[in-house]
């Protein structure tokens, strides 16, 4: 790919035509730009995007099991304490688009450097915190600048890795950090909170950001943005609204319930806003996010596949982690340390099996399978009980859910943003990113809801019964051991529902995405690619 205002020759013909932009020849193929030393460079210069994205994937659960320390330090109410990690996937996923938007217009490496800081800063202010208003203000602020640098981040390695085999190889690792990130979070939370402190999990960051930042403007180089351009701000009002509202409202049916008014204006509202917006999107002069985008089969197939196998894969993180601790009587390390194997099947599933077979196999080939086994994984958990063990029940299902997700993330991903034009990189990217974000906000608080339900009413029936057969009367064990069972039926049942949405994921998967080995798409995509190709006044003649 290449800059939009520069006349590059066609695939195939390397050296005909002229090469008057930097833009340009950064975004030819590898052998096209140069020897092993840039080969070098783009390597390295994807170390300092996957640790950028990983320090995004992995803030979004890190602090999951640092939340109890938390709220005893800052006496944080039991109804308040969600926000600590609603705040940030509120701002996160609810302005991503505009995030990917401003990447296009300003220029990703700008916007890359800008969320880097900005998210380091907010890290910082979460790590000080000394009330529970503070912690959640910069918990929200993390969440903006997160919006700016996961679409940045994204788009480009999407830029910067062109060659198919190349792109395949990146889009691997980038797959099992997506994938991954979420487990490392809980496995590092663990650590720091249970050898240092809670506030570790958010000043950790710093760090994190400075490296990346360092790298960042040593190895990255990227177009500048088209100063030109007009952000769509009725658009932006229309689409983040929307996507606020939504996410919003999600969060609030965890302790309100789905049948709550509140609930229900906020998901029908943020609907109709999203509605209005895809109307709008179709007349606006610079659309926020252009259909055409989205409306390749296969791009909009991927990114639907990816966020409903994110509502399974997120459920099951916060139902396995309360299983661990409050059932099984795990540690905080301990009950990280339980989900290592199965990042480490993501990392094995997307580097070693999706990106070695994406140039030669169909990406639904690879993702509708493997979204087969993530489903059956989670049906081999619904079978736990009070007294399951890790080694006989836990570590087959996780060991499968992640070997399936390696083979879904990755090309999901790449198909995603694949075809897109470079000046429509970042809102592509941010497309996906919020397709895994509105996954997470749906898993948490639908299946959520669900295992507290079935709880409720497993509790209501065999608590009585139970004192019926006991004269009246039951033992702290007693009690503390039926509620275990209760609990455990919710999560169970709630996973059941999981396994469900994993295999419709893996439905839509083989019936939507058409793309051909190495994720080109259909028309749309190369239409997309080629007017991007074409000279600065074909592509304004051009009809999109």
């Amino acid at each position: 790919m290449s800059n939009p205002a520069t006349p590059t020759p066609p695939s195939g013909t390397p050296g005909s035509g002229p090469r008057t932009s930097v833009g340009a020849t950064r975004d030819r193929p590898a052998a096209e730009r140069g020897g092993p030393q840039q080969d070098a460079h783009r390597w390295w210069a994807l170390a300092v995007i996957a640790l950028a994205q990983l320090m995004v994937v992995l803030d979004a659960t890190i602090v999951n099991i640092a939340l109890p320390s938390a709220q005893r330090d800052l006496g944080i109410s039991t109804g308040n304490r969600q926000w600590v990690v609603t705040a940030y996937t509120l701002a996160f996923g609810g302005l991503l688009l505009l995030g990917g938007r401003i990447a296009d217009l300003v220029g990703r490496k700008r916007t890359f450097m800008i969320g880097l800081v900005g998210f380091a800063v907010a890290s910082a202010l979460g790590g000080a915190a000394q009330s529970s208003a503070m912690l959640f203000g910069a918990r929200a602020l993390q969440g903006v600048f997160a919006a700016v640098l996961a679409p940045s981040a994204l788009s480009l390695l999407t830029t910067t890795f062109t060659d198919g085999r190349e792109r395949s190889k990146a889009f691997g690792i980038y797959g099992a950090i997506a994938g991954g990130g979420a487990a490392i979070g809980l496995l590092l939370g663990g650590v720091l909170t249970q050898y240092l402190d809670w506030r570790w999990c958010l000043y950790v960051n710093v760090a994190i950001a400075a490296i990346a930042l360092l790298g960042a403007f040593m190895l990255l180089h990227d177009r500048e943005g088209h100063r030109d351009a007009r952000l769509d701000i009725p658009g932006v009002v229309l689409g983040c609204g929307g996507l606020i509202a939504i996410v919003y409202g999600l969060s609030e049916a965890e302790s309100r319930g789905w049948s709550s008014s509140l609930v229900l204006a906020l998901i029908t509202g943020g609907v109709a806003l999203l509605a209005v917006f895809a109307a709008w999107q179709s007349r606006a002069a610079h659309p926020l996010l252009p259909l055409h985008v989205i409306g390749d089969r296969s791009r909009g197939g991927a990114v639907l596949t990816t966020c409903l196998s994110t509502i399974g894969l997120f459920g099951m993180f916060l139902f396995m982690t309360f299983y661990l601790q409050n059932v099984l009587g795990y540690s905080a390390l301990k009950a990280g340390l339980a989900f290592l194997p199965m990042s480490g099947m993501i990392i094995l599933g997307s580097t070693q099996i999706s990106a070695r077979l994406l140039n030669r196999v169909a990406p639904r080939y690879l993702i509708s399978p493997g979204l087969l086994m993530a489903a059956g994984a989670l049906y081999f958990l619904t079978f736990l009980d009070v007294h399951s063990t890790y080694a006989a029940h836990i570590l087959p299902g996780t060991l499968l859910l992640g070997l399936g997700l390696g083979l879904v993330f990755m090309p999901a991903i790449s198909t995603a943003t694949s075809g897109v034009a470079p000046r429509d990189a970042g809102v592509a990217s941010a497309t996906v990113n919020t397709a895994q974000q509105v996954g997470g906000s749906i898993g948490t608080a639908l299946l959520n809801t669900i295992a507290a339900t079935i709880t409720s009413s497993w509790l209501a029936g065999h608590i009585p019964a139970a004192v019926a057969e006991n004269n009246g009367r039951l033992t702290a064990a007693q009690r503390h051991l039926l509620t275990n069972e209760g609990v455990t039926h919710g999560f169970t049942v709630a996973i059941g529902w999981a396994a469900l949405i994993m295999l419709a994921a893996s439905v839509t998967a083989f019936l939507m995405i058409n793309a051909r080995p190495g994720g080109r798409g259909g028309p749309a995509a190369a239409t997309s690619e080629d007017t991007d190709r074409a000279p600065a006044h074909e592509t304004r003649a051009t009809p999109r």
